[in-house]
């Protein structure tokens, strides 16, 4: 298997930028998802609250084109992000904004941001990058920023108390007979424990990991010649070549770059939203066949009691901790070196069903 897309998202709820190669840290890649959208809520009594936006209930997020521009050598703070904004035909015109990759936080005001029931502290940004975002979304917006905060994940983040799982030998498809003693289940959970797993504003994990493979079997359920689109389901890093569709369900671990290479501990699974019915094309709920995509997987890919009524595509991933620092790229060789015998269940604390 080889990855095939890096993506990162440097504004939450609009599009990925795609990178040819990316420095794994412990949070995610960097600078994913460390700005946000709030929408400013008022109501009759004069009272104002802020409501996270997300594609899924604010789909004109997928008419935002964010483009990373790295710091350079000399000077590490000049580096930026590009958003362009492309409205569908009819509906305006193009326009981009500069938005500082770090911007100084000085000055200004914290706001309390909670995501899932985690909660965390954000910068809001000045006024003229509030008012260019509402301009185009059509309603009052903030953007704020992460700065060096961070979320507490509320779920298990190792593999203690998970599914057994069987190392596999050489990273081939063989599975070897002993399976993950408990107590090596326990000593990686206080070896990695010892820090509470933290979280940008990236909904559950740092990593989503996702396998090509199994398009497919969602592109079946289209009338031909339609097909599911990938980028809807937001990940982070893209394996092709699997030997069949859905196997990534009872991936434990993965290993980028050989077998020496960089270690990503794939935990739970994904439950999937109306965000995948989304027409990235128009900004809105899309009309046809694709609109129904969500439907469409609730037939067969509700395999995660822990969110039994959410089908599932995609793992939650956490990086294992000596690979803190490493690149991946575009075309690594990724081997599966720990499978599951079952599937995960999803326990977000308040978020999980029983």
């Amino acid at each position: 298997m080889k990855v095939e897309a890096l993506l990162t998202y440097l504004i939450k709820g609009l599009r990925a930028h795609s990178l040819d190669s990316a420095e794994l840290t412990k949070h995610g890649f960097a600078y994913d998802r460390r700005f946000m959208l709030l929408e400013v809520k008022k109501g009759e009594d004069g009272s104002t609250t802020l409501r996270n936006m997300a594609i899924a209930h604010d789909p004109r997020g997928s008419r935002f084109f964010p483009k990373l521009h790295q710091p350079s050598d000399y000077n590490p703070k000049d580096g930026k992000i590009v958003v362009s904004f492309k409205p569908p035909p009819g509906e305006g015109e193009e326009k981009t904004l500069e938005i500082p990759l770090e911007p100084s936080t000085e000055g200004l005001e914290v706001t309390e941001v909670t995501m899932h029931k985690s909660p965390t502290k954000a910068y809001q940004m000045p006024a003229e990058y509030c008012k260019w975002f509402g301009d185009c979304f059509g309603y009052e917006v903030i953007l704020v920023y992460l700065g060096e905060h961070l979320r507490p994940v509320l779920m298990s983040s190792t593999h203690a108390g998970a599914a057994a799982q069987q190392p596999v030998s050489g990273g081939s498809a063989g599975w070897l007979s002993s399976i993950t003693s408990t107590a090596t289940s326990i000593l990686s959970s206080v070896t990695n424990n010892n820090e509470e797993s933290k979280v940008t504003f990236a909904d559950c994990a740092p990593y989503l990991v996702v396998s090509s493979a199994s398009m497919p079997d969602l592109h079946r359920r289209f009338p031909e010649p339609m097909k599911a689109d990938i980028m809807k389901f937001r990940p982070n890093i893209i394996v092709s070549d699997a030997e069949k569709p859905w196997e990534e369900d009872y991936w434990g671990e993965i290993s980028i770059g050989g077998e020496a290479g960089a270690k990503i501990e794939c935990i739970h699974n994904c439950g999937r939203c109306k965000s995948v019915n989304i027409d990235y094309e128009t900004g809105k709920p899309a009309t046809d066949e694709s609109g129904k995509l969500l439907a469409k997987m609730q037939s067969d890919r509700r395999v995660d009691k822990g969110v039994k009524y959410s089908p599932i595509f995609g793992r939650y991933s956490f990086l294992e901790g000596g690979s803190e620092g490493k690149t991946i790229k575009v075309g690594d060789e990724v081997l599966v070196t720990k499978r599951n015998e079952d599937h995960t269940r999803f326990d977000w604390k308040g978020l999980a069903t029983t």
